[in-house]
Formats: C-alpha cells, structure tokens, sequence
C-alpha cells in the first residue's frame, strides 16, 4: 500500500499564496501520476491539477496561470504552488496517486 500525507495548509489572506506538499511512502516501484483535488464545503470535491509519470501538467480552468504543480521524483513528493489566492479557493485539498491513494486532506483557508 501506498500512504499519501500532505502539508502546507493554512490561513491567508486573498491575493497570498501558499505551497502544499504531498509525500508519498510505503509500496511505490513507479513513478506514477499525481494530482491534487479539492473539495469546498457542499459541494463535489473536484480535480485541480494533475502531473504525469513524465511531467506533463494540466489544470483545471479556475486555476490556470495561478497554480503550478510539480514533482520531485527522488522524495516521492508532487507540490501545489498556490499564488493569487482566492475566497473561492477555499477548500479541503486533497492529494491522489496512480491508480487510486488519497491523502487526509489539508484545509485551505482563503480570507476577503
């Protein structure tokens, strides 16, 4: 099995950023694709940013040109660079691996 725990959270005010790290330990052989979700309160936790096995990226709309996500194949470790923070971003953010390990989540509080 794979264990995911994320850091980084926090509170900050609209316009700062944060980085949001997700670590990765336990039966990796591969390096596999990693991704971060959100999930704000009532509503369907949703993809934000995903990078490949080889680094390709990809974004969801919302986030573009604010976020970056990359990864540090020697630590097992994928990264979210939060920039230009939003209230809308507030959330539970949550980190996924190929094919199906999730982290506990790390609140993200965004502040007018």
């Amino acid at each position: 099995q794979v264990q995911l725990v994320e850091s980084g959270g926090g509170l900050v005010q609209a316009g700062g950023s944060l980085r949001l790290s997700c670590a990765a330990s336990g039966s990796i052989f591969s390096i596999n694709a990693m991704g971060w979700y959100r999930q704000a309160p009532g509503k369907q936790r949703e993809l934000v940013a995903l990078i490949s096995n080889t680094g390709m990226t990809n974004y969801a709309d919302s986030v573009k040109g604010r976020f970056t996500i990359s990864r540090d194949n020697a630590k097992n470790t994928a990264y979210l660079q939060m920039n230009s923070l939003k209230p809308e971003d507030t959330a539970v953010y949550y980190c996924w691996r190929f094919p199906g390990s999730w982290g506990q989540g790390t609140q993200v509080t965004v502040s007018s």
